[in-house]
């Protein structure tokens, strides 16, 4: 059996299939007027209101926003495939992948260690859509742009992670006028996901791991970065629990032994480093350093080529897509098996 693997493809659209939308209260302007979007959509309208509800309470947001400043990296792609381009955004935490990475017309706040705060400022926006390792930052947002709404749809903890990605899709398709669009990219996820669920035997063990600098690292059921999440999705059997386990982004120490030890019949993995250090000399895929390794060739995972690796972009771009992308290649590695 060949070893599942996927590689970013172009955003598609799923065809007719509509879900229902989170419960929004649309609110017309009392004084609307014809104005530019801003957003790079190259169209006019009139503006209007539209009332949301994030993790921090109702918002009233001028929609279409005329200055859209975005930081989340799940609302990256999003938001570049609904052609809302920002006018600032965390360019240096963008990869490639997302089509306004390149454009000089986006001003770059840099990464979360030292962003350029102040270039917000200077980008006047009327909305800011911050998060993920931008969330320590909201109150200095709040306090350099007072009059912007500063948005933040991270996953809340306690909820489903998944239905928390559908909140922010649909979210967001309601302030840029993209419901039809949203409910489709919440469609294809759930599609997807259902094609998971049906196609994998809790008989099997799974076990989650990513790659960076050449090491193996353990993403714990429940917790683990990015694929922690998948587990509690689908019910998955864990070949391995740790006590004590983080959501550290490169994840846990763990020794190729103790993977062996274990011996899952499935190994899900992030390649951390093809995100952020591809281009470096030193870099070696995931896939070299799992099916290389001689203290792994006698895992069931390794053997029967179980191993499915999540596109290279999913360090610096955890949304919707990606999730949709990734679990699409793991239905079609459990239904082959099966």
């Amino acid at each position: 059996m060949s070893i599942a693997s996927l590689v970013r493809r172009p955003a598609r659209l799923a065809g007719a299939a509509v879900v229902a939308a989170l419960a929004l209260t649309a609110c017309g302007g009392a004084d609307a007027a014809d104005t530019d979007t801003g957003t790079g959509t190259g169209t006019e309208g009139t503006a209007t209101t539209v009332e949301v509800e994030d993790n921090n309470g109702v918002h009233t947001v001028t929609t279409p926003p005329r200055s859209v400043v975005v930081t989340d990296n799940r609302t990256f792609e999003t938001l570049a495939d609904w052609g809302v381009e920002p006018t600032a955004a965390a360019v240096a935490l963008m990869p490639d992948t997302v089509t306004f990475a390149n454009q000089d017309s986006v001003i770059d706040l840099g990464n979360h260690r030292e962003p350029d705060l102040e270039a917000v400022v200077a980008a006047e926006p009327d909305l800011i859509v911050n998060g993920q390792r931008f969330a320590e930052y909201h109150d200095d947002f709040v306090s350099l742009v007072p009059d912007a709404v500063v948005l933040e749809l991270d996953p809340r903890d306690g909820e489903p992670f998944f239905d928390e990605l559908k909140r922010q899709t649909t979210t967001l398709g309601e302030i840029f006028g993209k419901q039809a669009e949203a409910a489709e990219l919440v469609a294809d996820l759930e599609a997807a996901m259902d094609r998971v669920a049906a196609a994998y035997d809790p008989a099997d063990t799974v076990m989650a791991v990513n790659t960076s600098g050449g090491q193996i690292g353990y993403l714990a059921p429940g917790v683990g970065r990015t694929l922690g999440p998948v587990f509690d999705a689908f019910g998955m059997t864990p070949a391995l629990v740790v006590d004590g386990a983080s959501d550290d982004h490169q994840g846990d120490d763990i020794s190729v032994e103790a993977i062996a030890d274990a011996n899952p019949d499935w190994i899900l993995v992030m390649d951390r480093d093809a995100a952020v250090a591809a281009d470096d000399a030193e870099y070696r895929p995931a896939a070299e350093i799992l099916e290389g390794s001689e203290a792994l060739a006698g895992v069931t995972a390794v053997q029967e080529g179980n191993i499915v690796y999540m596109p290279a972009d999913t360090y610096t771009n955890e949304g919707i897509q990606t999730y949709t992308e990734f679990f699409d290649a793991l239905a079609a590695a459990l239904e082959a098996a099966g």
